[in-house]
Parts: structure tokens; sequence; C-alpha cells
């Protein structure tokens, strides 16, 4: 009997959409790409609990041509949620299952250690968005020897300072505006970090209609959900896994939830990098503002560095973000690989 490695390897292509376990649960897994002799790009999507899986085809379609490319759906999101949570879950639920940034981290090299060995790699790119850029730092530093570069988008720094930071800057936005409805959500939940979850929802929502009235928005056709995904079940588990991810994300303290933002700070960890590391910013981005990235940036020590800042782009993704992620892994990235190979 062929062992699966080797069945997959006679492939000259691969589609694959299935559960692995994972950190002793099933976690869903999408690999696409047209010749199993490319590079290999685990991105880390963000949210947390915002899955990348159903939309990757297209954003990411173009890149199957040159990379093959992995969706995870982390712990606590999407399908990875609804295959390991009850049908309905409750505070219950939330309070006994903590989300924590070690085990997701964790989770996040096996699963790298997985694609390397299922088809057949020395190593993977390493690509992080927003809270996947928290993952995808930590998992860096913590096993470079996997990777053969970082490219962190939107990348987080210390979110439990930088919040404070971005607060003000929507007053100031807001006063400038002239927009006395939004003033007014704003000085009454007053400055962040918030004891409930909610109310930091509130913000986000404020800030993502700022970037999206100021910015070049992505194509409408990105977010169409594809057939198999468009069915009542995997909305649910989107859902409910984005509930339950973001309040542990946050913090919510009426349920004693302790936020795993707060316990990000890159400004302070090591920022000495034994792999190339590439940042790419909208120049509009609120969330993850420009001036906080270049500070991260300059500290940064690494064989190879470049910051990309991105005219007219916001946090997510436009066509130019994208454009820009396929010009760093053609002509930054993939070159050094082949001098490798």
């Amino acid at each position: 009997m062929l062992s699966p490695l080797f069945s997959v390897a006679q492939e000259t292509s691969i589609d694959e959409k299935k559960f692995v376990v994972i950190g002793g649960i099933e976690q869903w897994i999408t690999i696409k790409g047209t010749d199993m002799a490319d590079p290999v790009i685990l991105f880390i999507h963000g949210g947390p609990g915002s899955p990348s899986s159903p939309y990757s085809e297209a954003i990411f379609g173009d890149w199957e041509n040159d990379f093959i490319l992995v969706n995870w759906d982390q712990r606590g999101t999407a399908r990875t949620f609804g295959r390991n949570a009850p049908q309905e879950p409750d505070e219950d639920y939330w309070i006994e299952n903590p989300l924590t940034l070690e085990q997701m981290t964790t989770d996040g090299v096996e699963v790298s250690e997985y694609l390397k060995g299922y088809l057949g790699k020395e190593k993977i790119i390493l690509l992080g968005s927003s809270w996947g850029s928290v993952l995808a730092t930590k998992m860096a530093l913590l096993r470079p020897e996997i990777f053969y570069a970082y490219i962190g988008h939107s990348q987080v720094v210390n979110p439990a300072k930088d919040i404070v930071h971005i607060y003000h800057k929507m007053i100031e936005l807001a006063r400038q505006k002239e927009d006395s409805e939004t003033l007014e959500v704003l000085k009454y939940h007053g400055v962040p970090p918030y004891q409930n979850a909610k109310h930091t929802g509130q913000l986000m929502r404020i800030i993502k209609k700022y970037e999206h009235e100021n910015s070049v928005p992505s194509p409408e056709f990105w977010w169409k959900i594809p057939s198999e995904y468009d069915n009542e079940k995997d909305e649910q588990h989107r859902y409910n896994g984005d509930d339950y991810s973001f309040i542990h994300y946050a913090g919510h303290n009426p349920l004693g939830i302790i936020g795993m933002n707060a316990s990000v700070n890159f400004m302070k960890e090591t920022t000495n990098f034994q792999i190339p590391v590439y940042l790419i910013q909208g120049e509009k981005d609120i969330l993850t503002p420009l001036d906080i990235t270049e500070k991260y940036y300059e500290k940064i020590t690494a064989p190879e560095k470049e910051l990309f800042v991105v005219p007219g782009a916001a946090h997510g993704f436009n066509q130019a973000i994208i454009e820009e992620h396929q010009k760093v892994l053609l002509e930054r990235i993939l070159p050094g690989i082949k001098k490798k190979q």
C-alpha cells in the first residue's frame, strides 16, 4: 500500500480540503496548487475567527500558478470550531474552553510540520495578516528553521496599548468630520481597554467604517461565499466561532475571560529574526497604524527586511495589497528559494 506522502508526490497538482488532527483536535485545512514542486505558503488568517478558506480562490487564486497555498481554520474558527464545539455553545463553554496564544502558536507550528512532511518540503513560507501576524510572528521566532521567510500584513505590535492611540485618533477623525454620533459613542465608552468585549467590538466597527470611507475597497466578489460553504451549518459555525474567538481575544470581565491581546507586546519581546522579514502595510490603516509598524520595523534584525507601504489601502485586503504580496513572493522570496534548491 502506498504511503500518503508517496501518493501525493506522484500528482502534478493538488486540491485537497480535509480535517487534520492538530493539537489533539481535528482542524480544517485546504491545500491547492498546480505543481507539486512549487513552494508552500501557509496563510495565517486574521480575526481571530475570520477564516480565509472560503475566500481563498477568489482572492489568492493566481498564486496557485507559482505556489501551493494552504489555508487553515484556526482553533476557534469556522469549520474547526464547528467540528469540536457543541451545536449551541453557551457561556459555560467559552469559560471552560479558553483560547490561548500559546496553544494557537503550537497549533501553527504543528500545521507547518505536517505540511512539510505531507508535501515533502524542507521549509515553507509563512504569511500572517492582522491577528494572523501575531501567530505568524510567534511561529517564526519559535521555529525559524522550518520557514523560508515571514510576510506580515497589517502587523499587530502591542494591541492593548495601541488601542489607546487608535481611540484618540478616532476622536480626532470624528471631530474633523463633525460626526456627533460617533463622538457620542466613543466618549460614552471612554478610553480603552474595556472590560466588556461588546464595547471593544463597537470601537472596531467604527474603525472599519472610517477605513472603508477613506480607502480603496476590495472587489465585492472576493467575499461571495462559494456554494460549498454557503449553507446554514457552515454559516452558523463561522458566526459562533467568530464570537468565541473575539471574546477570547478582546477579553470579557463579566465572564472572567482575560484577552489574548493583553499578552502581545512585540516591542518588548525579541525582534531578532533568523529568517527574512517583509512587512506590508496599508497607508490608510487605522487599526494597525503605520507609525507603530514603522517603530517595530526599525527594531527588527533579520538576514533581510523590508517594509512596503501601499497607498490608498486600509487594514484589510484590496487589489493593490494582493499585488504587493505577489511582488514580494515572486521577486524577493522565490529567487532565494531557487538558489537553495
